[in-house]
């Protein structure tokens, strides 16, 4: 107990003045010193334990939409790097979405919906597990991935790009689908929302989006060490803070023009895209996770499990 007191001494100043940036006049964070220190400061406890010197620990974070995987890597980050005095690199599956031209070329040669970035299929694997073999490569030198805005739907241009410039001791890799795992074929057949009803009638695009997470995805998510889990009551409760996301993003970046900022039916419509996967997370998640981080109704941080 004296050692979580000690680091929420030192890192206290750091963490609340990262919150304050997430924050609008609207949406406060609430029970701030409890979410670091009884639960936030515990897990960055129990990633250091997994540390080992040979490679850097991969750490993969997931949660459905608007669960706040954002804002607690980025939290666990501080931690780490702060208090452990650690080399703490964190990134974002969303990172590695594939440029726009690319999604068009595959809406024509596979299903229109793929044109809509989220599900497995629209990321470059290739490029991930390039990122998470040189990361481990003894003669690690630099290394520039891939930074993703949303706010335009496309890759950044090559200069904005992350550069690492040294091996780093822990990688966070957030995203909503991390460790997500593949459907049988029988649970396919039934649409779950009408998203599915009406543009996937042949099951082409989900049949797609889960042979990718049965093969290339596995093989991407068996690279992780260990994978914390951000469970959301249900999927209700994620639209909702979905829909609270993207209107701070309207705040945040309201006197800039040419931004693909949604509206409330286009985010509903998104997350339909989500769904499918996201709700057999709640159940298979529960069993692959090392942490399972309950989300309670308010948004914030009910208890953790620790599995593993």
């Amino acid at each position: 107990m004296q050692a979580v007191n000690d680091c929420f001494k030192k890192v206290k100043k750091d963490c609340f003045k990262f919150i304050s940036s997430q924050e609008t006049k609207k949406d406060k964070f609430k029970n701030k010193d409890k979410m670091i220190k009884s639960f936030l400061i515990p897990v960055s406890f129990w990633i250091v334990k997994k540390i080992s010197k040979k490679k850097p620990l991969i750490i993969g974070l997931a949660g459905g939409q608007g669960s706040g995987k954002t804002t607690i890597s980025s939290i666990l980050t501080l931690i780490l790097k702060k208090y452990f005095k650690l080399n703490v690199f964190k990134v974002s599956i969303d990172d590695f979405y594939k440029t726009r031209k690319d999604r068009k070329s595959l809406s024509k040669n596979k299903h229109p919906l793929l044109i809509t970035r989220g599900v497995p299929g629209t990321h470059d694997v290739d490029l991930m597990l390039n990122f998470f073999k040189k990361i481990k490569d003894k003669n690690f030198k630099s290394l520039k991935i891939p930074t993703f805005n949303k706010a335009i739907d496309d890759r950044c241009q090559k200069s904005l790009w992350y550069k690492i410039k040294t091996k780093p001791d822990v990688v966070i890799f957030e995203g909503w689908c991390v460790g997500a795992t593949a459907q049988s074929g029988s649970q396919l057949k039934k649409p779950i929302n009408s998203l599915e009803k009406v543009y996937d009638q042949g099951i082409k695009w989900r049949a797609y989006v889960n042979n990718q997470l049965k093969n290339k995805y596995k093989t991407l998510f068996n690279q992780l060490d260990g994978l914390l889990y951000l469970k959301a009551k249900n999927f209700n409760l994620l639209r909702e803070w979905r829909l609270k996301q993207e209107r701070k993003l309207w705040v945040q970046t309201k006197n800039k023009k040419n931004l693909k900022i949604m509206s409330s039916g286009d985010v509903i419509n998104f997350m339909q895209t989500y769904q499918r996967i996201t709700q057999q997370m709640f159940k298979d998640a529960i069993k692959s996770s090392s942490v399972i981080i309950n989300l309670n109704s308010n948004h914030q941080i009910e208890k953790i499990k620790f599995k593993k």
